[in-house]
């Protein structure tokens, strides 16, 4: 018998547009002998609708939509409560949930408390692992003890954080005191690079810090690591056994790997087997997990690196990365014979073993 999936994307995110382009991806690949599949857009202001197809998401026409879809938290009903434009009312049973969201509100632990209080499985890290993870800072100080035990390094920082703000004149004085011309500055809590900046003198700091409190209130300023960039895929199995794929390599079009350069540029181009010594891929990998399991982290994660002379420097974490046509985890999963249609089972499979206690 057929399950239900509900594949959720959209949301009320800088990513949403990229969230759009991985759910095409995702249930395009998805066994529809095995689920029939109900797709769950959320627009920017926060409104739940039902997509009729793939083509509709694709073209925009979703977003007309009439009839609302939305996820109820009621552990025993495991239901969408569907509204159509008459306002007759219905619930809708759904067995399994394939979050297809990036960034604020669907990777930060939010959506995923809804997750589980409908008591129905999903994919994807629970609400401590997505919401430690979104966060760069708290990303950090949870990292810094494994990473340290196995010798490698994160990026040194300083932080300004909320009334913080108000002095810039002190928090130009702690950057400049600690790091050297040019730095980063990336906003704590958001994702696919979003309002990050690159400073090269005091006023661009200034800038770009304010810039960057557009998007969060916690603020990172971090120094710059000469280095390739570098990212590998984690994935728990059902059985819970954790695997790191290869290490691929961003050749980003820009001065940095922003946004717009992820996802715009196409000159921006993505290695999976690139060259490098193999005692920093192993040490990359190893790295990986490592971070992967101190946040406690389910079913996948993209950690990212910088690798330099001196070897491999974290970055950051991803507990839902792109999952579009050029996005680095599938592709990394690919280059380990591991085709889309079945990494895309594995990460299903993985929902329903996330409670030992077997709750669901």
């Amino acid at each position: 018998m057929k399950q239900t999936l509900l594949a959720v994307f959209g949301g009320r995110s800088t990513e949403h547009e990229i969230s759009c382009k991985s759910v095409v991806n995702i249930v395009g690949n998805i066994d529809t002998e095995k689920y029939d599949v109900i797709l769950a857009g959320i627009t920017k202001e926060g409104e739940w609708l039902l997509a009729d197809s793939l083509k509709s998401i694709e073209d925009g026409s979703w977003y007309n939509s009439k009839v609302h879809a939305i996820l109820l938290p009621d552990g025993k009903l495991q239901s969408l409560l569907v509204t159509d434009e008459e306002g007759r009312m219905s619930f809708q049973k759904v067995d399994v949930i394939f979050p297809a969201l990036h960034g604020k509100n669907g990777e930060d632990g939010t959506i995923q408390g809804l997750f589980e209080l409908s008591r129905i499985p999903y994919v994807g890290c629970g609400v401590l692992a997505s919401a430690v993870s979104m966060d760069k800072l708290y990303t950090k100080i949870i990292a810094e003890t494994p990473l340290r035990s196995i010798g490698v390094r994160q990026a040194d920082y300083v932080s300004v954080i909320g009334k913080q703000l108000e002095d810039m004149e002190d928090n130009v004085a702690r950057v400049e005191a600690k790091f050297s011309y040019p730095v980063f500055i990336k906003p704590s809590n958001a994702g696919s690079s979003c309002g990050v900046t690159k400073a090269h003198n005091r006023q661009e700091l200034i800038d770009g810090i304010r810039k960057a409190f557009t998007v969060d209130q916690k603020v990172l300023i971090e120094e710059t690591i000469v280095g390739r960039e570098v990212e590998c895929a984690v994935f728990r199995d059902k059985d819970g056994n954790v695997k790191a794929s290869g290490v691929g390599e961003i050749l980003a079009a820009a001065d940095f790997y922003d946004y717009d350069a992820k996802y715009n540029n196409p000159q921006s181009e993505t290695d999976t087997n690139p060259e490098m010594d193999e005692k920093d891929r192993e040490l990359i990998r190893k790295a990986a997990v490592a971070v992967f399991e101190a946040v406690d982290g389910y079913s996948l994660a993209r950690v990212d690196f910088f690798l330099t002379k001196e070897g491999p420097v974290f970055n950051e974490l991803n507990t839902l990365p792109g999952f579009t046509a050029i996005s680095m985890y599938p592709m990394l999963w690919e280059a380990q014979g591991v085709s889309k249609k079945e990494l895309i089972q594995a990460l299903i499979d993985t929902a329903y073993t996330r409670h030992p206690e077997n709750t669901y």
